[in-house]
């Protein structure tokens, strides 16, 4: 009994020093500069909405939170670099959707999106939206879906490119809908837009903040987004689930993480931090400029929305038969 006694007494020191030494090693955190990839282009969604809430982290945080934008290969590269960094909170990432999507298209990424990070929150979100040329005689999605139908094989969508979340919402409406609808993937978000605006490809699949200066300008006619409600920066836009089409909802996502085996503690801090931001006043009202709804939920919530989003999107992409060269 004895020592029994000894042992529990031990085991009990051992892990109230555990986590003495975790709480210790979070209020230390951060002691120098942070790293925050963005695997994206300067100047794009993700890496305006990363420095905002970078410069909010180094002014809350007294730390500098700084980025390195790392763009090539699909953003893979920079992803695969931030698997690869130390798991110590010095390096952290913010994805896109594409990385969910990423990881079905191109078994050969030298990363895996579920084992080889530490989730941290989902920082905004915003929805795709289903725009068309305006003088396309479709004024609802149902009337949209029964012009296609009546003239299978005749109208064409654009996308982003293949493989782009764009494309993968327009393949899932059409699956969903049998339309035999002609999907045509540009180099980028710009020159589809400007394609669909042309008349050129009369609809559009796109996220919602990339359309929305030709929406408030009437060079582009919105039917719906794909949110599971209303859009606050377009509150008059139905949802694709009250113009008649439910289960179709999808977003653009943009996530923290970090590399697997950062400390839990270290991880729950930057939640508690980027939660701050999120919730801030101001961020709120940036982000509704640009379209974003923040949402700052917990690494355990986006843990799990990770994973149904990479299995929802492997279905879409099995499915419709998509393949990237």
């Amino acid at each position: 009994m004895l020592v029994r006694r000894k042992f529990l007494t031990l085991a009990g020191t051992a892990g109230a020093a555990l986590a003495v030494s975790g709480i210790a090693r979070a209020q230390a955190y951060p002691a120098r500069p942070v790293r925050v990839i963005v695997p994206a282009a300067a100047g794009g969604g993700a890496d305006i909405i990363a420095r905002m809430f970078s410069q909010k982290l180094s002014e809350n945080i007294g730390q500098q939170f700084f980025i390195e934008n790392l763009p090539t290969g699909a953003g893979n590269v920079g992803t695969g670099v931030a698997a690869k960094a130390p798991a110590d909170g010095y390096t952290i990432i913010l994805v896109t959707t594409s990385f969910v999507i990423n990881a079905t298209l191109n078994p050969k990424l030298p990363f895996d999106p579920i084992k080889d990070f530490a989730p941290i929150t989902l920082a905004a979100t915003s929805p795709h939206a289903l725009v068309v040329y305006p003088a396309l005689p479709a004024k609802t999605v149902q009337e949209l879906a029964a012009l296609v139908k009546a003239s299978p094989g005749k109208y064409s969508y654009a996308s982003p490119g293949t493989g782009q979340s764009g494309q993968l919402t327009g393949e899932r409406f059409k699956l969903a809908l049998g339309l035999d609808l002609v999907h045509v993937p540009f180099n980028g978000a710009a020159p589809a837009i400007a394609s669909t605006v042309a008349g050129h490809t009369p609809m559009l699949f796109v996220s919602l903040p990339s359309v929305a200066s030709g929406i408030r300008e009437g060079t582009l006619r919105a039917l719906a987004v794909t949110s599971a409600r209303r859009s606050a920066a377009f509150p008059d836009i139905p949802t694709l689930a009250e113009a008649g089409f439910p289960n179709q909802e999808s977003a653009f996502l943009l996530c923290f993480l970090a590399p697997a085996g950062t400390p839990k503690e270290i991880v729950d801090l930057l939640y508690r931090e980027m939660a701050k931001v999120a919730g801030s006043a101001d961020i709120k009202a940036r982000l509704l400029t640009l379209s974003f709804e923040p949402v700052a939920n917990t690494p355990e919530e986006l843990g799990a929305q990770i994973k149904d989003e990479v299995a929802k999107w492997a279905t879409v992409i099995k499915d419709a038969n998509i393949k990237v060269q």
